[in-house]
């Protein structure tokens, strides 16, 4: 008999007893709460601040004028972005070298809760800091070290996070779960941006401030509108995090007999890609393809709100309005594409999604200087991107063993951020070669149309690893 002080027993797909809809909520509103994050930190708010003319020596701002497309200008702009990026890089790289073990130090802990509450907290300790990022220029680095911090725990939340699926769905509800899960980050997007918005960075027309709380703006107020819209957001996410710690079990400690050191469970780890290796290739194949079409899904999101800035001209107010109308057509295509994913399959779903971006994103390219344009294309790009990445997840809760959760989904990260430099660095080469931050969407396309290419061979069928 089980100990009852080991807490209820744990959940995975294979158990077909129906989830309690409280306990799917629960978890769901950490997505709901980390659209503080993705939204308004990596997308809409704080990295275009960082990206913006606030950063930029203000003699060549000054020589400049009125003029968005001086060539100083553009060029000083484009060299920030490349800074963003190359912090992107370096976070990459230590996730990719420790969310797995972190995951498979997890698996049989009892501590999967712990875990996820100890990197949440390290993330909005990372967003209440970037209040004191002020609109200096030498002030860039600071600032996107921070975002790099907090992508790194982001990462590691997530792991503990996704595996957590496995407890609040069964496998015929799967894909409307992880769906359920994403819709509820874009409606939480909403939501939070709607606030932010009318709060502290829409102008209402006083001279001294903006938003409904009058807050200060700009160089001379200290940008104090969009600080102190990052310390909300910060709260947002501590707030949204507590459901899932608090309603969701944890999973039951159990006997363990491969605890090994942290260096061996590198060994362990590699013994683990082995065995896939030898009797589930296809996984390897989808952690792959997974790994280069995502960041090319980061990229759109981290970089696409800076285009909107920089090639076409959105102020701070209409970036926030496009990241409204963004997160409601991504929220519209996640739920559509989770109630499809139990019907027609993960794999159908990434594939056509993929396909759909590729489009939309060459139409960014190609649609010349005009808002409206890119408030088409940038829509269609959004209404593809919820889809993958819920399929994503829903493919692999579906195909990894019970137990090994937390490796797998580490794995999953690992592997994700192990080509995570790419669409950065391709993005960065191409505004590097051309000076216009436009022509960095070439280099997430490629991104795309090669994760498309290794998506298309692979085959959902379950692992097999012991």
């Amino acid at each position: 008999m089980r100990n009852a002080a080991e807490g209820p027993p744990a959940i995975d797909l294979a158990d077909e007893t129906p989830i309690p809809r409280r306990m799917v909520r629960a978890w769901a509103l950490w997505d709901w709460g980390s659209a503080s994050f993705n939204a308004v930190v990596t997308t809409f708010v704080f990295s275009t601040y960082l990206a913006s003319g606030l950063f930029v020596d203000p003699l060549i701002v000054a020589a400049a004028g009125s003029d968005d497309r001086n060539p100083a200008l553009m060029l000083a702009k484009a060299e920030n972005a490349t800074i963003i990026s190359g912090a992107l890089t370096i976070a990459g790289i230590l996730v990719a070298l420790l969310a797995p073990i972190l995951g498979q130090r997890s698996d049989g802990s009892g501590r999967r809760k712990l875990w996820l509450g100890i990197n949440t907290g390290l993330v909005v300790l990372a967003m209440a800091a970037m209040f004191f990022v002020a609109p200096v220029p030498s002030y860039i680095y600071v600032g996107a070290a921070l975002l790099a911090v907090g992508n790194v725990f982001f990462e590691f939340a997530s792991v503990n996070y996704n595996a957590m699926i496995v407890q609040v769905s069964t496998p015929k509800t799967v894909g409307r779960v992880s769906g359920f899960g994403w819709g509820m980050g874009y409606v939480g997007g909403i939501v939070l941006l709607i606030i932010l918005l009318v709060l502290f960075i829409q102008s209402f027309g006083s001279p001294t401030g903006n938003g409904l709380l009058n807050v200060p703006f700009g160089s001379v107020g200290g940008s104090l509108d969009i600080r102190f819209a990052i310390l909300v957001s910060a709260l947002w996410f501590a707030i949204f995090a507590l459901p899932v710690l608090l309603r969701v079990p944890e999973i039951p400690p159990r006997s363990r007999t491969n605890r090994v050191s942290f260096l061996g469970s590198y060994r362990q780890l590699f013994q683990t890609i082995a065995a896939l290796a030898r009797r589930s290739p296809h996984v390897l194949m989808f952690l792959l393809a997974s790994a280069v079409f995502r960041d090319g899904l980061a990229a759109v999101f981290t970089f696409g709100a800076i285009i909107a800035a920089q090639v076409f001209g959105f102020t701070a107010s209409e970036v926030i309005y496009f990241a409204v109308a963004a997160n409601v057509v991504a929220g519209v295509g996640t739920f559509i594409g989770g109630w499809l994913d139990d019907r027609v399959g993960s794999k159908a779903i990434i594939v056509f999604s993929l396909c759909g971006l590729v489009v939309a994103g060459t139409a960014v390219l190609v649609i010349g200087s005009g808002k409206s344009g890119f408030w088409v294309a940038g829509l269609a790009l959004c209404l593809f991107v919820g889809p993958v990445q819920s399929s994503s997840r829903s493919f692999l809760a579906r195909i990894t063993p019970p137990g090994r959760e937390g490796e797998i989904f580490g794995l999953y990260a690992t592997t994700g951020r192990a080509v995570s430099f790419l669409a950065p660095a391709l993005f960065g080469l191409f505004v590097g070669l051309t000076g216009d931050t436009r022509f960095g969407i070439v280099g997430i396309v490629i991104v795309l149309l090669l994760g498309l290419a290794l998506m298309i061979p692979v085959r959902a069928r379950p692992a097999r690893i012991d």
